[in-house]
């Protein structure tokens, strides 16, 4: 035997298929799933490997329909220039506003989950929230899931969400306090009270239901697909990657021997 067959098969429980049907894990698409089971039923049966709750699929709508839009932000800029320079590739255009999902922007739901997993498991809950707190204001950073630029004194976003969740008797809720914990800390740390933005709610409420630190900002590239598709029918219908462009072009002088490096 090869070191290449003693090394173990991969194995895949996502999906197959024959000549006359198709399954989605143990699901027949045709007779059990189409005309059944609504896309986000389906895709947390996916993601998750169980049939999803109630509260799974309430949770997930909310939060897919909160991640999936707000305006003219850097993702929707990149898929309609890019759409602009190649119309013919819409999928590409998509693509490039999906590079934007990361830890700054929209994705942050990650980063501030791994922040709530450190201090649902501290034997300490509130000093472990005032160290995290403290470490951001040393370093001069936002705390992730804290702050907006464009929502003040409140990210509205973020309080539905939360009010959302603690009205669900089928969660646990040590998301959700843990998210109330680090935020308590914040503020005793800034002096001020910081606003909880919509991805520190979205990362509680996705721990929530059980979903992995590592597959939250999935999330938010299914449900910013969505968003930025619309976007693509909008420049269809009303062209703005020109004006961005001439916009910026204009709005940043040219300066003789400035950014050198050395």
């Amino acid at each position: 035997m090869t070191s290449q067959n003693s090394k173990k098969t991969p194995i895949t429980g996502l999906c197959t298929h024959t000549l006359t049907s198709l399954h989605y894990r143990n699901a027949d698409l045709v007779k059990d799933l189409m005309g059944k089971k609504t896309f986000t039923e389906v895709m947390l049966m996916q993601i998750l490997g169980r049939e999803p709750r109630d509260v799974d699929i309430r949770i997930t709508d909310v939060v897919l329909i909160v991640l999936m839009e707000h305006g003219l932000t850097p993702s929707a800029i990149a898929t309609r220039l890019i759409y602009m320079s190649a119309p013919e590739n819409l999928q590409g255009a998509v693509s490039a506003g999906l590079l934007a999902v990361g830890s700054s922007f929209i994705g942050t739901m990650e980063n501030c989950s791994r922040l709530l997993d450190r201090i649902t498991a501290a034997a300490d809950p509130y000093a472990e929230a005032l160290t995290i707190a403290q470490h951001y204001k040393d370093i001069k950073a936002a705390v992730p899931g804290f702050g907006h630029h464009l929502h003040k004194p409140v990210d509205p976003r973020a309080y539905k969400l939360l009010e959302m969740g603690r009205a669900e008797k089928d969660l646990k809720g040590n998301h959700i306090r843990a998210l109330e914990t680090l935020s308590k800390a914040v503020d005793e740390v800034a002096g001020r009270p910081i606003t909880i933005n919509a991805t520190g709610a979205v990362a509680a409420l996705l721990g929530e239901i059980g979903i992995p630190t590592a597959v939250m900002r999935g999330f938010a590239v299914i449900s910013r697909s969505a968003g930025l598709v619309a976007h693509i029918v909008e420049e269809q219908q009303s062209p703005s990657g020109r004006f961005i462009w001439d916009t910026v072009e204009h709005a940043i002088p040219f300066v003789d021997g400035a950014n050198k490096i050395g």
